[in-house]
């Protein structure tokens, strides 16, 4: 039952994290999905230092990994949300940004990972 706990709690704070970040960032820039851009690359980044901290660290322990792994930035990231935008930009007929959003979602999602990686392998090498 401690799984289910840690990855439910995760999410909720994560969910509530997504609204409200993701929503004033989209209420600043109504033309570009930068809201859900935003909690993509910083869960992806989070992810990625989860990933090598519990890999370098065995006193990590299962339940804080799924409240922050599968909880907290799966309840963060949305990669429905991505999708349902990029429908939406080609069908408003925005297909430079809607290639935009995709290329910089992917890439950046991918290079904020790595990074997260790379900032715990270094602190914890020190």
């Amino acid at each position: 039952m401690l799984p289910l706990l840690s990855v439910a709690l995760g999410s909720a704070i994560g969910g509530v994290a997504r609204f409200l970040i993701g929503g004033a960032l989209q209420r600043a820039d109504s033309t570009f999905p930068s809201g859900t851009l935003a909690v993509n690359i910083v869960g992806s980044f989070i992810l990625g230092g989860v990933a090598r901290y519990a890999a370098m660290t065995p006193t990590f322990s299962p339940e804080l990994r799924l409240l922050l792994g599968a909880g907290f930035c799966g309840g963060l990231t949305t990669f429905s949300t991505f999708s349902v935008e990029t429908i939406a930009l080609m069908q408003n007929g925005a297909l430079a940004r809607a290639g935009l959003y995709v290329a910089t979602s992917v890439l950046a999602g991918l290079a904020a990972a790595l990074l997260g990686m790379a900032a715990v392998r270094t602190l914890l090498e020190r």
